[in-house]
């Protein structure tokens, strides 16, 4: 079904159910619970969910398969959501010709970094690509004003030309009519949930684009990447030139972030330099490693987890904490308080250097390869159980 082997197509379906019941399964708890702080079915949360996870998928493409491991990926997410923010000055609020300029001009971007960078692979080749990224931020941010607004960032104004716009057109961005922003809100008891209409095309946007990544990873295309990223000199010395291959994977990689960056800007039309800052190609490169670099999986894994972190633990400052332990002795409270403290709100970068650290050391195969742990742990106990069972009773 679909061209997907049945693995393939089991996770398929699993990360679709993920992305269609979101708004349900990232709001476990009843707003009114002190807990509703971890709840994450906010539309903005999880429309960055979706779309770092687009971002992480296309990173991963060029290093989890090809082992290229770039610094500046960040250049093609802020490019991409610049390019954006033009067409709605331009022509008018629907995404879809933004979305496709910034496909394309990302794309055109990457070819232009790829075939200089991939002259040189290691880290001669991160070099080059954060270099790349850091001069189109000092560019976007000082240089070339005019087009990007510098640090105020660019946006759309009443007198923009907007061309195809009319007096029954909405004034946010849409899809054929439907806002992005709209949100149709669904009180069971004491539950609150979320159905917003620029998530689900943000996630359907990411389904679409997982699915082209497993029909990638499953290609000759995907299976002569691995082999780059295997033994590069052993195919040179074949005399097969390497190098075209790389740079469609480093060109496919820009196009996913362009795609993302785009999707930025149409929840919210706004572009600004600080998304081409090298923090930014450091976070995905996190979260790539952080899910498990080279599966299918991971990526998406490793952008929840960190956006996770971002928006929720960054919001929990002491006056939570002390809610949290009110029920305690003062002394206690204080303490409990005192400890926890350096690890959320403004701390929670410590704790997720603390989380990336053990899973570097303990689970080089990131979030991916403790769940294939774990699952081979209870398939081996099942197979004991079996055998112990048959010991018990023998067949006749």
């Amino acid at each position: 079904m679909l061209g997907l082997r049945k693995k393939d197509l089991t996770l398929f379906i699993v990360v679709s159910v993920l992305c269609l019941f979101a708004p349900i399964l990232l709001n476990p708890f009843p707003e009114a619970s002190e807990l509703s702080q971890f709840n994450a079915g906010y539309p903005d949360l999880m429309q960055r969910f979706v779309i770092f996870g687009i971002f992480a998928i296309g990173f991963n493409i060029l290093f989890g398969l090809t082992g290229y491991l770039s610094f500046g990926h960040a250049a093609f997410l802020g490019v991409g959501s610049y390019a954006a923010v033009w067409m709605f000055k331009l022509l008018g609020y629907n995404i879809i010709p933004a979305i496709i300029l910034a496909v394309i001009v990302s794309a055109l971007f990457a070819l232009l970094i790829g075939y200089i960078s991939l002259r040189r692979s290691g880290i001669y080749f991160s070099i080059l690509t954060l270099a790349f990224a850091q001069m189109s931020f000092a560019l976007a941010y000082s240089v070339l004003t005019p087009i990007t607004n510098g640090e105020t960032g660019l946006q759309v104004y009443a007198t923009d030309p907007q061309i195809l716009m009319s007096s029954s057109s909405p004034r946010l961005p849409h899809l054929f009519g439907l806002e992005m922003r709209a949100t149709h809100a669904v009180d069971v008891g004491p539950w609150l949930w979320q159905f917003n209409a620029g998530y689900y095309f943000c996630a359907v946007v990411m389904m679409v684009m997982f699915y082209i990544a497993i029909r990638i990873f499953r290609s000759p295309f995907g299976l002569m990447l691995r082999a780059v990223k295997s033994n590069q000199q052993r195919m040179h010395y074949t005399g097969l030139n390497t190098r075209p291959y790389a740079l469609a994977a480093f060109v496919i990689s820009g196009m996913y972030a362009g795609l993302a960056g785009g999707l930025l800007a149409s929840m919210d039309p706004l572009a600004g330099a600080e998304r081409m800052q090298w923090t930014a190609s450091g976070e995905v490169v996190l979260m790539t490693i952080l899910g498990g670099a080279g599966t299918l999986i991971g990526p998406v894994l490793g952008a929840g987890m960190i956006k996770y972190f971002e928006n929720i633990f960054s919001k929990i400052n002491d006056n939570i904490l002390h809610q949290w332990f009110a029920v305690l002795p003062d002394g206690l409270e204080n303490a409990l308080v005192f400890i926890i403290h350096p690890f959320v709100g403004k701390g929670w970068h410590l704790t997720l250097g603390l989380m990336f650290m053990l899973v570097v050391i303990f689970l080089p195969g990131g979030l991916v390869q403790g769940g294939q742990r774990i699952g081979r742990l209870f398939g081996r106990r099942k197979r004991d159980e079996d055998t112990t069972d048959g010991k018990r009773h023998p067949a006749e």
